[in-house]
């Protein structure tokens, strides 16, 4: 066959001449290098890369096994490596207690949500909106006294009452004095014990005698320590708090490039400087504290700002929900617990974002439709809908409801947006959730889309305590009735202790089937050092002055040092039913931080971090209450001596 030759053609090069091949390569060289260029080094390009690059380099990190079920029933929990869940429901025919991780396995279906749902609309920029850097923000060596952001004298005068009390709070009865000290030796048996066998490390192992580290705080060391700081301040124990202050000082290594629970930085390493600062002036704690807070922010850049629970400390601040969360969704206890101490953030720091990326929240929580009044526990961050309708006052939800009302107090009662939601989510709960027993016990139930789950957990025994402090601010009718619910709840959690052989009590308890405030399932009968019980108990002694609350109180201390005091440290029990104790080998973190400092100030004056003053988060780190007319006042006055 004989092909001709067109006119103007070349004979190879698809008909082109060589001068335009060059031109073409050039031009498709140059478009290559641009979209290239654009992927790569344009601001918003991390998000592109995630899609693009390999997969290892942005796949999380295993964080346990189960499913929704099997993680823990609310987000105050133990970590991963630890013998049975803090607050983790073993899988059901399992009788062997389970990893205390809050990081069950992110599936892949829950990596490809995160890459999905999250790219398009992520801001990485955020947290680098400030003019300086955290540490370049909070240098005086002054106390604040001549800091731009936070004048740590000012703060104190707008207090009304010393931290400390007249005397440390010592109460006058030789006989309650005599068990705040068991109590405080008690503290220090466990402060010793850390310190000589798991210094730096998260937690003790009491039988082993080694340190627990733990994947939930992303490479964080020394939660025993941060958690310890208050509460060795408070009880007097000054050389432990300056072992501690040094170490804080020396080696809390905030670099940490690891995955971590937003949640629990929060409560236990944010709060626990934020109060070790407020009580002592002491700007390293300040300067620690600001710096991590910057850390966090990335957690929000999702596409409705509600952050997901899960952020890499590092440099990338990439973000995703937990696996086991039902269609990658974020957990109400756990964005619902950010409010209280990110305030304090922008207080210290003059720098809005923080109170902003909380009241953000707030905002879309006000917006959106609440089934029968109700807040479920799994909201999506990226739709800004409830995904399923479970509805918890323990695991899952608990402390949500908590940080409402003390946002109230913690404004100094000004926060009248935190005050309405408060009370028309209590009056909600008591319309669907509160029971009454055969036997006259009050308790709440769990809600799964209408049908009533007749079982109460012991993290939803804060609920006495809560449900007290916030009496006084209800309608005038109804204060009387909100102190007698608190009353009936803390009585009912307190049933709880005293129906086990040892004292102490379940993880959950049940109503149905005959039982009554006892637990039914091998899965529920553990105890871990929990200290929501004994937090009622305190503040319902405040507000009543009922000598009953710290009889309960002196019961408690009594079964811990009977069952969880070992040779070295105090462990958390497997079966509280039964008298041959098998001990679970962890010292929890929030022992220290809860459980004995409510015990403390049990059995102190109510002088000693006066409710007036402060509020406590719900890892009982003290926060101050935020008095800005006062603290504008002495700016004022200030300046007018300055002129």
């Amino acid at each position: 066959m004989v092909f001709r030759k067109l006119p103007g053609v070349s004979a190879s090069g698809m008909g082109l001449r060589l001068s335009q091949k060059f031109v073409f390569l050039l031009f498709l060289s140059g478009l290559v290098t641009l979209c290239f260029g654009a992927l790569f080094f344009l601001p918003d390009s991390v998000r592109l890369k995630r899609i693009f690059l390999s997969k290892t380099e942005i796949q999380p990190v295993t964080v346990g096994s189960g499913s929704e079920n099997d993680a823990r029933e609310h987000l105050k929990r133990p970590n991963k490596d630890q013998e049975h869940p803090k607050a983790m429901t073993p899988a059901k025919g399992d009788n062997k207690l389970k990893s205390l991780s809050r990081k069950p396995s992110v599936s892949q279906e829950g990596t490809e949500e995160r890459l999905a749902a999250g790219k398009a609309h992520e801001d990485l920029t955020l947290s680098r909106s400030k003019p300086e850097s955290a540490s370049e923000r909070a240098t005086s060596t002054d106390h604040g006294a001549n800091s731009d952001t936070f004048n740590y004298l000012k703060f104190k005068s707008c207090l009304l009452k010393p931290p400390l009390g007249r005397d440390n709070g010592k109460p006058g009865d030789p006989k309650t004095n005599e068990r705040r000290e068991r109590v405080k030796e008690m503290m220090k048996f466990a402060w010793d014990n850390y310190k000589r066998y798991a210094w730096g490390k998260n937690e003790l192992r009491p039988l082993t005698r080694n340190g627990h580290i733990g994947n939930m705080f992303g490479g964080l060391r020394g939660a025993s320590i941060i958690d310890s700081l208050d509460t060795l301040y408070i009880m007097g124990l000054m050389e432990e708090y300056n072992d501690a202050k040094e170490w804080v000082q020396s080696s809390l290594d905030l670099t940490a490039n690891g995955e971590a629970s937003l949640f629990e930085v929060n409560i236990r390493y944010v709060g626990g400087l934020l109060s070790a600062y407020y009580l002592t002036g002491e700007e390293l704690f300040k300067n620690k504290v600001v710096e991590l807070g910057e850390k966090l922010l990335p957690a929000f850049n999702t596409p409705t700002g509600i952050p997901r629970g899960v952020i890499n400390l590092g440099s990338s601040g990439t973000s995703w929900s937990w696996g086991w969360a039902s269609a990658g969704s974020s957990i109400l206890a756990e964005f619902g617990t950010l409010h209280l101490e990110f305030v304090h953030l922008s207080e210290l720091t003059n720098n809005p974002i923080y109170k902003e990326k909380v009241m953000n929240i707030r905002k879309l929580l006000n917006k959106i439709e609440k089934p029968h009044g109700l807040y479920p526990n799994f909201l999506s961050p990226v739709s800004g809908n409830w995904v399923q309708h479970h509805v918890s006052i323990g695991g899952l939800g608990d402390s949500f409801y908590e940080y409402l009302i003390k946002s109230y107090l913690m404004s100094d009662k000004t926060d009248d947006d935190a005050k309405a939601m408060y009370y028309s989510a209590l009056e909600a709960i008591e319309a669907n959730l509160v029971q009454k027993s055969p036997g006259g016990l009050t308790y709440m139930a769990e809600w799964r889309g209408g049908i009533l789950d007749h079982k109460m957990g012991h993290l939803a025994c804060f609920s006495g305590g809560m449900i007290g402090i916030g009496a006084d601010d209800g309608a005038p009718e109804k204060r009387q009735h909100y102190l007698d619910l608190a009353a009936e709840i803390t009585h009912t959690c307190h049933e709880s202790y005293t129906r086990s052989a040892t004292k102490l009590g379940p993880e959950a308890f049940r109503f149905d089937s005959g039982a009554e405030a006892t637990a039914t399932r091998l899965s529920d009968r553990y105890y871990i050092l929990r200290p929501e019980v004994i937090e009622s108990y305190m503040y319902m002694w405040r507000l009543t002055h009922d000598p009953k609350y710290r009889e309960w109180g002196w019961e408690a201390v009594e079964a811990l040092e009977t069952h969880c005091r070992v040779e070295s440290g105090f462990s958390g029990i497997r079966d509280v039913y039964t008298m041959t104790v098998s001990h679970d080998n962890m010292q929890q973190s929030f022992f220290l931080s809860e459980t004995l400092k409510y015990l403390y100030l049990l059995f102190s004056d109510d002088d000693l971090l006066p409710l007036e003053d402060w509020v406590f988060n719900t890892e009982a780190h003290p926060l101050p209450i935020i008095r800005n007319g006062c603290l504008q006042d002495e700016a004022t006055q200030d300046k007018t001596l300055s002129e």
